[in-house]
């Protein structure tokens, strides 16, 4: 088939019959100069084929084009974002041992400090009657100040907090890798760009989840209750040519990229909602939880260490009676708080209230960099962007219409009954 197109190409206007071919003039005769300096090839077709100036072509879709090598640059951006995947996969599996071992230790030193306490509280009221009185307080006092110092140890580093930041880096872990080796195989050049953005991301999971546990943890009973924050703060939009719809009409316009006007609203409206509503209830709600956590913290030692000081007065006296007492009770108070504290897991409780707060507030960002952006070319798909909102908040995409009238500024927060997310 190729031969034949080849023929066409440079086939001379000739046919074969010889009548046809005996009625032309004879061409006049050259010059042996003019003959070297031009040369002509005519391609005879066989009898029955007919050649039209149509078909004089020459189809070139069976030559293999060569291949284009790719830039230094892009090759090394690509290894480079090879190496941040297999680093975060790496980084998801620390974080997940260490979890696991972080949840071993609330529940040992649970019930190990909860054996010591009641132990120490059975000895002391044993003591006045045993015969052997001074040993058996003396033994039951060093119990008791020993669990007073594991209770105010534990309290520091909150163990059930600690095994709930390491589920949730694992988990951010995870998710950072997948995208990653998405973009790698999705194909696309990539860039120094592309890299230092997940670079930025490593750092800031890093600094909000660390491993190590001294130094270097997270404060457990901070002054203020902040969202927490596992994502790169975002640069500002350079100035562009504004395609925004800003506030007018409130029709909506289709434009390129999935905006709309009402789009827009809807997400403002979103934006609203989730200060006012589910990021401050979560903040709240964390409030309340981290200042009852601080009070058992200290009520737990506290306890401890009183009834311990009150076992060394067993057995002398009247005041050995209330000693006594005072070193059961204690005791078993002590116990009560670090069961409520450690197994009711406070920490891990106030650690997630954080964690849904960041969560809340990530979204607020991403939408805030969207709108924010003058041109609508440079967002993200509009209705790409409408539906990732919508699952992250648990609702479908006409569940977002109702939102369109919370942008309106004669709605006033306090107006505001509905929660944006209804996953939690």
């Amino acid at each position: 088939m190729a031969a034949l197109q080849a023929q066409r190409l440079f086939l001379a206007p000739s046919t074969s019959s010889p009548s046809t071919s005996a009625a032309r003039p004879r061409p006049q005769p050259r010059s042996r100069r003019s003959r070297a300096a031009t040369c002509r090839a005519a391609l005879h077709v066989p009898t029955g084929i007919h050649a039209t100036q149509e078909n004089l072509s020459l189809q070139v879709n069976w030559i293999e084009t060569p291949r284009v090598p790719a830039s230094p640059s892009a090759d090394v951006s690509l290894e480079k974002l090879r190496a941040i995947a297999d680093a975060a996969a790496d980084r998801a599996e620390m974080h997940d041992i260490i979890g696991r071992q972080r949840d071993n230790w609330n529940h040992l030193l649970l019930h190990s400090t909860n054996s010591l306490t009641l132990a120490a509280s059975a000895m002391a009221a044993l003591a006045p009657a045993a015969p052997s009185m001074v040993a058996i307080k003396a033994s039951a006092g060093v119990l008791l100040a020993t669990a007073a110092v594991t209770m105010a140890a534990v309290n520091k580093i909150q163990p059930s907090q600690l095994a709930e930041e390491q589920r949730n880096a694992t988990r951010l872990w995870r998710e950072l890798e997948r995208e990653v080796r998405a973009t790698i195989a999705h194909g696309a050049p990539t860039t120094k760009a592309d890299v230092q953005e997940a670079m930025d991301r490593v750092l800031a999971l890093d600094a909000a989840y660390p491993l190590p546990l001294l130094p270097g943890m997270l404060e457990k009973f901070p002054k203020a209750v902040e969202p927490t924050r596992w994502w790169p703060s975002r640069r500002p939009a350079q100035p562009n040519k504004s395609r925004s719809f800003g506030r007018r009409g409130a029709a909506a316009v289709a434009s390129g990229n999935g905006w709309s006007q009402d789009l827009e609203d809807e997400m403002r409206g979103l934006l609203r909602v989730i200060k006012a509503k589910d990021e401050n209830e979560f903040l709240t709600v964390g409030n309340l939880v981290l200042n009852l956590n601080r009070g058992l913290a200290v009520a737990g030692p506290a306890l401890a260490g009183t009834a311990a000081l009150a076992s060394v007065f067993i057995g002398t006296g009247e005041a050995g009676t209330w000693a006594t007492g005072a070193a059961v009770i204690g005791g078993a108070l002590a116990a009560s708080v670090n069961t409520v504290e450690h197994d009711g897991q406070m920490g891990m409780l106030f650690e997630l209230l954080r964690n849904c707060a960041g969560f809340y507030r990530k979204i607020q960002e991403d939408i805030e960099a969207n709108l924010n952006e003058p041109d609508v070319e440079r967002r993200e798909g509009g209705e790409l962007f409408a539906t990732k909102v919508a699952l992250k908040l648990g609702r479908s995409l006409s569940d977002l219409k109702q939102f369109r009238k919370m942008a309106s500024p004669s709605v006033r927060d306090e107006d505001i009954k509905e929660f944006a997310g209804k996953l939690f």
